[in-house]
């Protein structure tokens, strides 16, 4: 597994992305340097490592790094201070738990597994703690220790992997239609007109996204949606740096029928509330034709935070869109608040009663 560490060319640091000033910026000596910088030094050292070996990676060596990136979980040795970490075969960016130092395993990233862009985050984690603090207030009945000094440390950038699908739908639809007028000549008469509808409607379809990472739990990382998908950047694993990063192990064709149906669903759909002003319409025929299909693999920034509650030993989670902010969550419930709640409530509304009882 190839590991890239990208080091501060003015002390020799670790560099992280800096979601606020769109930089990377060393944390020892403060210097921060553009993605044109970060790209200068990435050839330097491609062609440096290219010059030690002249002859490039052996066959058998190239077989035995596909065998290992294939395997469940991967050993890496941190180039800072020489410390072997185990990760995830789906981890693209971490941290030395040693060291600290953040390290990307470029190696998972190689071939079709290369993002075809990203977007960067811009909310850094002092941004995204407050607007978690601002969201949990609102929450009366949570676990004091959820938002806890200590477990709001466990708050964690991650860059998940989408699959995002854009196409062209063309829709058409025939229909009867309804309309009834009431006259009044004595006595009240209905008459009914008949009307043969035909619709037709080309509609543009991007970026319907679907969560690409097995052990993610699809609900959840798919309700952070949407992203902007015009902030979108060509790859650039440097992006990952100070933040974790996870590669895909769904491919495509798992979510290729689900999609189609939902388009072609809300293509029927639009068709059919595009028509007004009668009083019924039956639908005798539609038809929806996709055309132009294009995938895109993309990493897109969220704010994750896991509570394994003692008491049933149940997961919650936290996230956050880390470029819009959007918050979502499975929360606990702190069963002393609600008996609490209730005590304060029911006791003073029975004593009432009570007394409006003796009084009667």
């Amino acid at each position: 597994m190839e590991i890239q560490s990208y080091k501060c060319p003015n002390c020799g640091g670790g560099l992280v992305f800096d979601p606020k000033t769109q930089k990377f910026k060393c944390e020892y000596c403060l210097s921060a340097f553009t993605e044109e910088t970060l790209k200068e030094m990435e050839e330097a050292a491609r062609k440096s490592e290219e010059a030690s070996k002249p002859g490039g990676m052996p066959e058998a060596e190239k077989i035995e790094s596909q065998k290992q990136a294939e395997s469940k979980m991967v050993l890496y040795t941190c180039p800072s201070c020489g410390a072997e970490i185990v990760a995830q075969e789906t981890t693209a960016s971490t941290y030395c738990c040693y060291c600290h130092n953040p390290v990307v395993l470029s190696g998972s990233l190689d071939g079709k597994y290369r993002p075809d862009g990203l977007i960067p985050f811009e909310i850094d984690k002092k941004k995204a703690k407050e607007i978690f603090k601002n969201w949990i207030q609102k929450k009366k009945y949570v676990p004091d220790d959820f938002y806890s000094p200590r477990q709001m440390e466990y708050l964690e950038g991650i860059y998940y992997p989408y699959w995002m699908y854009s196409c062209q739908v063309s829709g058409e639809m025939q229909a009867e239609a309804l309309r009834k007028r009431v006259t009044v000549s004595g006595e009240i008469e209905y008459i009914e007109s008949r009307y043969h509808l035909e619709k037709k409607a080309e509609l543009p379809i991007k970026d319907v996204a679907r969560n690409a990472l097995k052990q993610a739990d699809r609900s959840l990382a798919e309700t952070v949606l949407p992203f902007d998908m015009k902030k979108l950047r060509p790859f650039q694993a440097g992006y990952f740096l100070g933040f974790r990063a996870e590669r895909r192990d769904r491919e495509k064709e798992e979510f290729a029928q689900e999609i189609e149906q939902e388009i072609k669903q809300y293509t029927r759909e639009s068709l059919q509330n595009s028509v007004s002003g009668y009083d019924h319409v039956d639908i005798r025929n539609h038809r929806e034709t996709i055309t132009g299909e294009k995938w895109n693999y993309a990493m897109l920034p969220v704010w994750m935070m896991t509570y394994p509650d003692p008491k049933n030993g149940q997961m919650y989670y936290f996230a956050m869109n880390g470029e819009n902010g959007k918050v979502c969550g499975v929360l606990p419930v702190d069963s002393k608040k609600l008996v609490r709640l209730f005590l304060t409530i029911f006791i003073p509304v029975f004593v009432l009663l009570l007394l409006g009882g003796y009084m009667i």
